[in-house]
């Protein structure tokens, strides 16, 4: 399974990205899908997911802000981030398994940096 993310840059606070991941295999609800991210000095957190069976998952600093959506058609999957925030900064890290809390495969991430 590979992993492609795109969509990364350097955007002003309180703009938008769109980042997207393109798997090799088949995306569905039979996956867990997630968007993770990591900053200098910090560990990696999950942002954004979705559960094996279609439920999503929202870590509460992003709430209101990112909506992760995906096409299955296309096998992407997607995070809307809106009003960025300085400390939104991180590399940002597509990745897919059984369960959203220990991923089998990662992307090799997108860098999104937010200035103040």
């Amino acid at each position: 399974v590979r992993l492609v993310e795109s969509g990364g840059g350097l955007v002003q606070a309180g703009g938008s990205l769109r980042l997207s991941c393109v798997a090799s295999g088949t995306i569905s609800t039979a996956n867990a899908m997630g968007w993770y991210r990591q900053a200098p000095g910090k560990e990696r957190e999950l942002v954004a997911g979705f559960r094996l069976g279609g439920s999503t998952y929202y870590a509460d600093s992003v709430k209101g802000r990112f909506t992760i959506s995906r096409d299955n058609g296309k096998n992407t999957l997607y995070l809307q981030m809106n009003s960025l925030k300085p400390e939104d900064t991180a590399t940002y890290y597509c990745a897919k398994g059984v369960v959203l809390t220990v991923p089998t495969y990662w992307g090799q991430g997108t860098q999104v940096t937010v200035s103040s």
